[in-house]
Order: structure tokens, then C-alpha cells, then sequence
């Protein structure tokens, strides 16, 4: 019974570090896609904008995340590849949604989001965040 404890305390520490890796992750794209420093213009500037795009794709991966650990089966070592490879491409394809985004609509929303007036394409992309996220968390499921 004790072994079974220090088993899911050490796959609950594996995981919660190959989930902060992917959010850490997350926040470097996000901050590469608005121009300045994610950080300022959120704690400082208090941007919505940027606070909405990262809230979604925060959201996105802990979705993703969270489908792949209960998806694992007990079995830790493919849980934590399994969780990483799906993390990964679900920040990919995030990544992917906000540049099809930018690309089919005018002017560049990496410019809006910096703005201090919400932006109804931060809601858009914010949304196909969490979208993908979803079908990313039924395909693995």
C-alpha cells in the first residue's frame, strides 16, 4: 500500500514537470506572438488582450494533458511520452490556428493583441485554442 502511494506521488510529480514544461512552452509562443514582452503587457500593461490569448492556451494544454494521463492506463513510461507528444502538437497546432488566423484576416492580430481595448479576433483565436485542445483530447481518448 505504501509502495502504491510513493508510485502515484512520483507519476504525479513526473507529470506535473511535463506539464510545466509544456505550459512554460506555451507562454514562449504566445510571448512570440505579441510583439513586446508577454509578461509586461500582461502584469504590467494589464492587457486583455494577451491575458486571454494565454489564459485559452493554458486551458488548451491542460485539456490535452490531463486526456492524456487518464487516457495512459497505469502504464507510466507511455503516459509521460504519450502526454509530452500530445502536448506537443497540441501547442503546434495552437500555434498553427493563430497564424491561419492572422493569415486570413486584416491586419495582424499579433498587433491587435497588444492593444488596450479587447479585441474580438483575441476571442476568436483564444476560441480555436480551446477547440483544438478538444478534439486533440477525443482523438486520443
Amino acid at each position: 500500500m505504501f509502495q502504491e502511494l510513493l508510485f502515484g506521488l512520483s507519476a504525479a510529480i513526473a507529470y506535473g514537470v511535463v506539464g510545466a514544461v509544456l505550459m512554460v512552452l506555451g507562454y514562449v509562443l504566445v510571448d512570440l506572438a505579441t510583439p513586446g514582452k508577454l509578461r509586461d503587457l500582461i502584469w504590467v500593461h494589464r492587457n486583455a488582450n494577451a491575458a486571454i490569448l494565454l489564459v485559452s492556451g493554458l486551458i488548451g494544454v491542460g485539456i490535452v494533458l490531463t486526456t492524456a494521463i487518464a487516457a495512459s492506463a497505469n502504464d507510466l513510461v507511455y503516459g509521460l511520452i504519450g502526454t509530452l507528444a500530445y502536448g506537443l502538437l497540441g501547442l503546434i497546432l495552437m500555434g498553427l490556428s493563430f497564424l491561419l488566423i492572422d493569415a486570413i484576416t486584416p491586419g495582424r492580430l499579433g498587433d491587435e493583441l497588444s492593444t488596450e481595448t479587447v479585441h474580438p479576433g483575441t476571442w476568436v483565436s483564444a476560441s480555436s485554442h480551446v477547440v483544438i485542445a478538444t478534439i486533440i483530447a477525443a482523438a486520443i481518448w
